[in-house]
């Protein structure tokens, strides 16, 4: 199983058993071998110092030792954790079972961390927009892109995407939001963020309210922050042709009815956010492997899987007459299925076991915190 543990206020089990479904559907999508798992403590890790969070961490770890393993359940970053939230739980584990580096990823290199992994999900972002735009006959060049979120993931695809020739017109992220119609200076910004500790005060571009970022005129809106941002009370007042959702379920149902019908193509987030958990699979095969990679080796595999899920997601949709997102849901749900019937030798011996006819049971483990 995989899946990252979260540090947030906000967490709770209904909201840990969510994700973790999402990451069995997105690991299928994504066609690695895992599936779907996840982890948090309802905390604010902005509130603790570095010796809370390390006492926090190994304790947390002391409770799941015995649930997480190499070929069990491999945690990885997400809300609120990163690389040393990941040395401190491999340390942790290894106390009780040995030094074991494939027992989570995400880890500093120096610990046997995969090079690339860090903008591995931003990275991931860029080759499934640039899957997209292929597809209706444009680029990354050109494009206006509004990016709501400016932590790692948010960052790393600014960067990436302006590389790219793409204008970033505007970004949030928790101290505030700036606008630049011509284009923001991204290098300059991320310089500004990382020694103030957000994009507030940057005077490349003109403060604006946040609650209005997700409303601002461009061709691409990137929600790289907290799920459920796009509802029914902003979603007709999106402005965007294209919506690549960078973060986990950003987007509520009744929000993506309402811009099916404005014609608005959305790249659903258990594909287009994959790059991290893909990346993280390498860096566990790495691990177990004992052999690391160069960064140029990471990215070409992970354009290779983020290239080869579009059109395995696309293929589904024109199979089924659908959208991109119950296309990625199709996609998932018949891996993991197939996978499961596989297991069993006939229709019959499935009924018998307590299957009713022609449902795949697809267990979903996954594990929380207590705390």
């Amino acid at each position: 199983m995989k899946g990252g543990i979260r540090y947030h206020p906000e967490v709770d089990p209904d909201e840990v058993n969510a994700l973790a479904q999402l990451m069995t559907w997105k690991t299928a999508v994504a066609n690695i071998p895992y599936g779907g798992a996840k982890g948090g403590i309802g905390c604010n890790p902005g509130e603790l110092s570095v010796s809370e969070l390390e006492r926090l961490t190994r304790v947390f770890t002391q409770k799941i030792h015995d649930l997480i393993g190499i070929h069990t359940d491999v945690p990885a970053p997400d809300m609120g954790t990163g690389p040393q939230t990941m040395a401190w739980i491999l340390d942790e584990y290894s106390k009780f079972h040995g030094y074991s580096p494939a027992v989570v990823t995400g880890k500093p290199v120096d610990l046997g961390g995969s090079l690339g992994r860090d903008a591995a999900t931003g990275r991931g972002v860029l080759f499934a927009t640039e899957a997209l735009l292929k597809e209706h006959g444009k680029t990354i060049s050109g494009q206006r892109f509004v990016i709501q979120g400016f932590g790692n993931v948010g960052a790393w695809a600014a960067q990436l995407i302006s590389e790219q020739g793409g204008k970033i017109v505007a970004v949030s992220d928790i101290t505030g939001a700036i606008k630049n119609t011509k284009g923001l200076d991204i290098p300059s910004l991320l310089k500004h963020a990382n020694e103030h500790k957000g994009v507030k005060g940057f005077h490349g571009g003109d403060p604006i309210d946040p609650k209005s970022i997700l409303v601002e005129d461009c061709d691409i809106l990137i929600p790289a922050a907290l799920g459920g941002v796009i509802n029914r009370e902003n979603a007709s007042d999106i402005k965007s042709k294209f919506i690549i959702e960078a973060a986990n379920h950003p987007t509520d149902p009744e929000a993506d009815e309402i811009l099916s019908k404005k014609g608005v193509v959305i790249l659903p987030d258990i594909f287009a956010n994959s790059g991290g958990v893909t990346v993280s699979y390498f860096e566990w095969v790495q691990n177990i492997q004992g052999f690391m990679w160069d960064e140029e080796k990471v990215n070409n595999e992970l354009r290779n899987y983020m290239t080869r899920g579009f059109k395995d997601v696309k293929e589904m949709c024109k199979t089924h007459n659908c959208d991109l997102r119950m296309g990625a849901f199709t996609l998932g749900v018949n891996r993991v299925a197939r996978a499961t019937v596989l297991r069993v030798s006939s229709e019959v011996e499935r009924f018998d076991l307590g299957y009713p006819r022609g449902f795949y049971h697809c267990p979903i483990p996954r594990w929380q915190s207590l705390l």
